[in-house]
């Protein structure tokens, strides 16, 4: 027995066993049901969306030890909020007391666990009374002050950069006013603190700014990642039930049958419940991007439940009874459902090798979805069905509309066979106008971009229209933190967006290491801010030591005498330097920049303003290399631009995997089965031109490769291949029983064409129905995915027929081909 006898054997007898035992098949997978349910109360979710894709990253680890080995005097130690306050003046004395008076409230609850609290209103009165250290004092310190006194006190801290540090842009020393301040308010917390905890205590917080007047927000780690938590929730909120109705809608249409419709919407559910098991009990935590994977799998389970049911309709308008006409059906098509599922799988599972873990994990959890999908849709549902239309002949149940979507002879059928028809005479002409307009599409797309930014996993700031206007259960939770990140963007010089840093490993207490530490910011990359020099201007150990050095005489002396270049950088006795400056009220910025151990410090380079992630993040690498000790290049731009990198890689790795793996399966699987290799070469020929239009879209509508839209040219594979597969085996059943090629495509696609034409009506508009997401990431997603799957039709019609010609042409030219093919 050959392999693909043995292959074909297999099958019968599974379908045999379907037809024969369909009460057994079903109870069965009522069981297995109820098993998965038992998942549901094991899922998690994850809402640090960024840190997911950051993790194990060397540029995150570089700055992971930043943040664990360098003290920050303006940043606590333990976990904090932030105090943004913002209006026309925030330093004036009502303002002021606006600030205190939320420190204060929250002081005063132990369960709010504050510790300390720096920003401007905290040092405006502790300058005015040194003495004033709790929040009631310095409230108390302010209202006594005139604003007289109040104007001269911040005039005086006009040097002070932790008072400066905390204002924004516009802060003016002269008129004493500033349109923005942030305080930080650092808590004290026990072990075992967790990101829940600290979500309750900011939001908290959140709650007593907005009681006082004026514009005073709570912001911090703890707001953000409960609104991405929200996110998921929100999203799953808005999104499932539109695909639930359209899908319904569609199927209505299709199915035509009320009882034939709930067989395929609990198909649909047992699905999910399967993946939402398997996603507790295997650990997987649920994403904001894996609310993808319920809408991928619905659209598959929809392609098979239409194909089945339409294709058992067929059989019984020819006279067949139901088992027989189910026999029928199945054993056509159980051999492209199982290709369309391992396709699939290889398209959508392309993604685990992705060293990104929240890609890989939607590689997994949706290409296991798939086989469950293929199990339930192609054992169940075909058992349910006969169990289903027994019981309705026994009780006299009508038939309300058991014709397949279309036929030959029906308009629909015409239509969809026109291509087909129009192809026979110029084939050749038409696959070489297809390649050359594919060609230009991917060339064109070739520079679409890719990006990774926190406002990705987000609602912007402006909610659309349309879901201002939900009612209840539906309307989106109120969310800030896009407002509140715009808003530090724009009013704040300083913050993590706008640096670079050099996390430096080596002995500095060497003689040359101050040196060696200076030497390359006397040629900087372009993206790096200068001074008008042309030398970069970074904060570092040495202009820690240069700043003391400016306000301590005696240390300033120390410092000379150990020059002895007369370059203004010591160059011998760095321990003593260390010791003294470590000693002296500069010690807590030291701690910033060298460590105590003296074998790792950081350097911090502000960057220009117009300069862009890619090239800043390029240029830092390659000045790092410029440094004599081990320096390695990090900061938030860094990390990331090489998320970004990655994110590019996944996606171009991913998609030559999918077209690799199908591509060599599919030849595999006709050669075994029909013995026509190179069906398999013109299966995946419509599909890469779908591809080549989808990526060149992308660039058209300005959409860029991100976080998720980067699975999208693999899962796109997965999903697209069904189409041509479910084409290409029903041209193969017609033209193994004598048709021609041209006449075997044109029954093709009259029939099996409705069937796909449905499908891609209900998956387009399903996975489409993701754009109304409340986050861009998601947004983009299911419009690509809509266009995606259109496109993946539309090239099976039109691309496929002249193809399959060609192909006949060889097929028929082969000795022996007859006997071989039919």
């Amino acid at each position: 027995m050959t392999l693909g006898e043995w292959v074909e054997a297999t099958t019968r007898r599974l379908n045999e066993t379907i037809v024969t035992r369909p009460r057994t098949v079903v109870l069965v997978f009522l069981i297995l049901t109820a098993v998965f349910v038992g998942g549901f109360g094991l899922i998690s979710t994850e809402t640090d969306a960024t840190d997911s894709f950051t993790s194990d990253l060397p540029e995150q680890e570089a700055l992971d030890a930043i943040n664990d080995e360098f003290k920050d005097p303006f940043e606590p130690d333990t976990e904090s909020t932030q105090i943004i306050h913002t209006g026309d003046n925030v330093l004036t004395k009502e303002a002021l007391l606006h600030n205190l008076r939320v420190i204060e409230r929250v002081e005063k609850r132990d369960d709010l666990r504050m510790e300390s609290a720096n920003g401007p209103a905290p040092v405006v009165a502790r300058t005015i009374d040194p003495s004033a250290t709790t929040a009631a004092e310095q409230r108390r310190v302010i209202e006594r002050s005139t604003p007289a006194e109040i104007r001269r006190t911040v005039r005086g801290l006009e040097d002070e950069t932790r008072f400066t540090g905390t204002l924004s842009e516009d802060f003016n020393p002269t008129t004493a006013s500033a349109s923005a301040s942030v305080t930080v308010i650092s808590h004290d917390v026990p072990n075992g603190f967790s990101s829940a905890d600290l979500t309750d205590v900011q939001t908290d917080i959140q709650v007593i700014a907005d009681d006082e007047p004026g514009d005073i927000r709570a912001f911090g780690s703890g707001i953000t990642n409960a609104e991405m938590g929200n996110v998921i929730v929100d999203s799953l909120t808005i999104v499932m039930p539109v695909v639930v109705l359209l899908l319904l809608g569609f199927l209505i249409v299709a199915y035509r049958d009320p009882i034939d419709l709930v067989l395929g919407l609990l198909a649909l559910l047992m699905t999910i419940v399967w993946t939402f098991g398997f996603l507790g009990y295997s650990g997987i935590a649920f994403s904001q991007q894996m609310i993808s994977v319920p809408v991928l799998l619905l659209a598959v389970g929809v392609d098979f439940g239409i194909h089945i049911i339409n294709r058992y309709r067929e059989e019984t308008v020819r006279g067949f009874e139901p088992t027989e006409a189910m026999r029928t059906a199945n054993n056509q098509l159980m051999i492209a459902f199982v290709i369309v599922t391992v396709t699939t799988v290889f398209g959508f599972g392309a993604n685990v090798i992705s060293d990104l873990t929240p890609i890989r994990n939607i590689g997994i959890a949706s290409s296991i979805g798939i086989v469950f999908t293929f199990l339930i849709f192609g054992l169940f549902l075909p058992a349910a069905k006969l169990e289903v239309d027994d019981l309705r002949a026994r009780f006299d149940v009508p038939e309300f509309n058991s014709k397949p979507i279309a036929s030959e002879d029906s308009a629909l059928g015409r239509a969809l066979a026109f291509p087909a028809v129009v192809s026979r005479y110029a084939p050749l002409v038409f696959v070489l106008a297809l390649l050359l307009s594919g060609g230009a599409a991917a060339a064109y797309g070739a520079g679409v971009d890719t990006s990774f930014e926190t406002k990705d996993f987000l609602p912007p700031e402006e909610q659309p229209d349309y879901l201002a206007g939900l009612p209840e259960p539906f309307a989106p939770g109120e969310y800030t933190v896009t407002e509140t990140i715009n808003l530090l963007e724009d009013k704040f010089a300083t913050n993590q967006d706008q640096s670079v840093k050099l996390y430096v490993e080596g002995s500095f207490e060497e003689d040359h290491a101050l040196e060696a530490l200076a030497a390359p910011n006397d040629d900087p990359p372009d993206t790096l801010s200068v001074a008008p020099g042309g030398e970069a201007q970074p904060r570092s150990i040495l202009t820690v030591i240069q700043s003391h050095a400016e306000r301590d005489p005696e240390f300033a002396a120390l410092v000379a005498r150990n020059d002895r270049d007369g370059n203004g950088i010591p160059d011998r006795n760095l321990d003593r330097i260390y010791d003294e400056l470590f000693d002296s009220s500069s010690g807590a910025q030291a701690e910033r920049y060298l460590t105590e151990d003296r074998r790792s410090a950081q350097v911090e380079y502000a960057i220009e303003a117009d300069a862009s992630q890619d090239v800043a993040a390029a240029d830092t690498r390659e000045f790092a290399e410029d440094f004599r000790y081990t320096a390695t290049a990090t900061g938030s731009i860094v990390v990331f631009d090489a998320v970004t990198d990655l994110i590019f890689t996944s996606a171009i790795q991913g998609l030559i995997l999918a077209v690799g793996l199908t591509g060599v399966f599919l030849v595999i699987a006709y050669g075994v089965l029909e013995h026509k290799p190179m069906l398999g070469v013109v299966n995946v020929f419509p599909i890469l031109i779908a591809i080549a239009y989808l990526i060149g879209t992308m660039r058209y509508l300005g959409m860029s490769l991100n976080a998720l839209t980067a699975t999208i040219l693999s899962i796109s594979i997965g999903l697209g291949i069904a189409y041509s597969v479910h084409t290409t085996h029903r041209f193969i059943d017609e033209y193994n029983t004598g048709a021609n090629a041209h006449e075997a495509m044109v029954i093709t696609l009259s029939g099996t064409g409705g069937a796909l034409l449905g499908s891609m009506l209900t998956t387009s508009l399903g996975t489409g129905a993701l754009a109304l997401a409340i986050t861009p990431v998601l947004g983009d997603f299911g419009l690509l995915m809509a266009l995606s799957v259109l496109y993946s039709f539309v090239m099976a019609v039109i691309a496929l027929p002249p193809a399959v010609l060609l192909w006949a042409r060889y097929d028929e030219a082969q000795p022996f081909s007859g006997i071989v093919s039919r």
